[in-house]
């Protein structure tokens, strides 16, 4: 993960994605993702299999609460964002995590 021209920018976002996690009503479009024993200590994994991409590490963290990398991801059930509302919470924040969607360490936000 690069640094933003916004040093906060991964702040922010951390915390609506931390929002998310802990408020988000039953008629809300959430994923919903049960940690597995193999990704207890490789975060990178449940963000593949969740988006599909391990730079959505962050997510993932965010999620479970977790402040560090270093720490385990304990075996829960993860309410994540949609990859819609993801985008819209990266677009809010002034936060990129894919490398593919910078330009000079700025997130650009080009369409997948």
């Amino acid at each position: 993960m690069s640094i933003d021209r916004h040093s906060q920018a991964a702040r922010v976002f951390y915390r609506l994605v931390r929002d998310f996690s802990q408020s988000v009503q039953p008629w809300e479009q959430a994923i919903y993702h049960d940690v597995a024993p193999d990704e207890r200590w490789d975060i990178t994994l449940t963000a593949r299999k969740v988006y599909g991409d391990a730079g959505e590490f962050l997510t993932i963290m965010a999620a479970a609460g977790m402040e560090t990398v270093d720490q385990p991801l304990e075996q829960q059930r993860l309410v994540l964002p949609t990859a819609d509302r993801l985008r819209a919470f990266k677009r809010r924040a002034g936060f990129e995590s894919r490398a593919d969607h910078r330009d000079r360490n700025g997130a650009t936000w080009r369409s997948d």
